[in-house]
């Protein structure tokens, strides 16, 4: 009577089970055919990255155009307003309003106010009469436009680093990026500054028909075809048409944030790369070309200014011996739905850890900044040390020459101050304080204290020492 009622049960209980696996098989199937719908549906969002709302071409310059087929790229660069800063870079400026709309109401704090030390390191030169703390991309043009630096004379060549200068180029030079940069660089700057209307803009680094990377500005173009010759032994390097994606990363940020002269009567920007990238290498081609930026008004030594050498300093650094190109850190990718893309908001990595950091280094937010911290903080103290000993310096030479020292005599003197100088310089322009290369910042500053402390030995030379003691004996 049990085994004959057990049949029933078992068959029953076979066909709940049979029903199940059905049931349960159905929604697996179900589920993986969704899944690969929507990885299909992904990959195919992936492969349209932007709707072509708008064609674009070689001569569209405007980025609020560019933006209409690229939205979330160009909201991260209208972002670049942010005025939020680091310990030791940034501007609490306030963002431009209708009530500010004025871009000369719009200023940053001052830094040879925060430290007069500046002011005599760079007397007698228009840095002296104004130099502010940096701000982002969006106020590049504005700032260096209402500067007072520019009561005195300013060349068009300033405009290749702080405006969207492809289409100006092409246009001046009819069609020839090359022949329009050195009209352009002739020209007084107010004459040149009427033929750009945007800070740096899309078309500065990007092909309008293929989206890539592209280096635009002419001085980088023969400056790394010269290192590459230099390095690797090729000739006729083209940057474009040999760099890697990755390489371009760096690039068409090095082709701004470098340091550069103005070659010639012609004012052709130059960057000083023949020897090397390192400070010291950049000084020696100086030494060798005779160039000098100015007379320094306190000492009549040959002086140099160093502009924002970034790209020389992150080469001597692990992220660059690393492969680690500056839009990995300053421009990281993020997520936007199914799509990777650079973050346009260009800041400080330690702004956006998470993405610009953590994505390489697994390790706590907390110890990353404090290690940044503990390395700027370092080469800050170093650079004070610096700035201190060239002050002497000054003085000591001042005080030569007030009680009678010559030319002749203080050419060696006034040598190593204009060596150290341009060192010291080197490290204060350069916008990472030292996080870039830590061991080569270091390496700079303690040169140039070592120069300065060779400058004050050769004040103390016989022939400084015979012309103070004929100058008094002559009063």
């Amino acid at each position: 009577m049990s085994e004959t009622n057990s049949s029933p049960k078992k068959a029953a209980g076979m066909l709940k089970i049979i029903v199940l696996t059905t049931i349960i098989s159905a929604a697996a199937a179900f589920g993986a055919t969704a899944l690969l719908i929507d990885i299909f549906e992904k990959k195919q969002e992936a492969r349209q990255p932007f709707f072509r709302v708008v064609e674009l071409d070689d001569d569209t310059e405007d980025p609020e155009i560019w933006g209409k087929n690229f939205p979330q790229q160009y909201d991260g660069y209208k972002r670049t307003v942010d005025q939020q800063r680091t310990r030791y870079g940034g501007s609490e400026a306030l963002p431009r309003t209708p009530d500010n709309a004025d871009p000369r109401s719009i200023v940053s704090q001052s830094k040879i106010e925060e430290d007069n030390r500046l002011k005599r390191m760079w007397a007698g030169y228009a840095f002296a009469i104004d130099f502010r703390e940096e701000r982002g991309h969006a106020y590049m043009l504005d700032d260096q436009t209402y500067t007072s630096r520019q009561t005195k004379p300013q060349p068009g060549t300033c405009l290749n680093c702080h405006a969207s200068m492809y289409v100006a180029y092409k246009k001046a030079g009819d069609g020839d990026i090359f022949a329009g940069f050195t009209k352009i660089n002739q020209m007084p700057y107010m004459e040149a500054r009427k033929l750009v209307k945007h800070p740096v803009a899309c078309i500065d680094c990007h092909d309008p028909a293929t989206m890539q990377l592209r280096v635009t500005r002419p001085a980088f173009i023969e400056a790394i075809a010269v290192v590459k010759k230099n390095t690797e032994g090729i000739d006729d390097y083209d940057v474009n048409a040999t760099a890697t994606r990755q390489e371009l990363r760096a690039y068409v940020c090095g082709q701004c944030h470098a340091e550069y002269y103005f070659k010639g009567e012609e004012k052709r920007l130059t960057y000083p790369w023949s020897k090397g990238l390192q400070a010291d290498q950049i000084l020696a081609y100086y030494d060798e070309y005779g160039f000098k930026d100015w007379t320094h008004a306190d000492t009549g030594a040959a002086a140099l200014k160093t502009q924002h050498p970034e790209f020389e300093l992150w080469s001597q650094g692990v992220h660059a011996r690393s492969g680690v190109a500056c839009a990995d850190c300053h421009m990281p990718y993020m997520r936007v739905g199914a799509q990777k893309i650079s973050d346009h908001h260009v800041r400080s990595p330690m702004l956006n850890a998470a993405n610009a950091c953590q994505t390489c280094h697994r390790i706590p937010e907390a110890e990353i900044m404090a290690r940044v911290d503990r390395i700027q903080r370092t080469h800050f103290e170093i650079r004070n040390l610096a700035m201190d000993a060239l002050m002497e310096l000054i003085d000591d030479i001042k005080a030569a020459m007030a009680a009678g020292a010559t030319d002749d005599a203080l050419a060696a003197p006034r040598d190593y101050q204009r060596k150290a100088q341009f060192l010291i310089d080197f490290a204060e322009a350069e916008n990472s304080t030292g996080f870039h290369a830590p061991q080569e910042g270091a390496r700079v500053l303690a040169t140039a204290i070592d120069l300065i402390r060779k400058g004050q030995a050769a004040l103390n030379e016989p022939a400084v020492e015979h012309d103070v003691a004929m100058a008094g004996s002559n009063e």
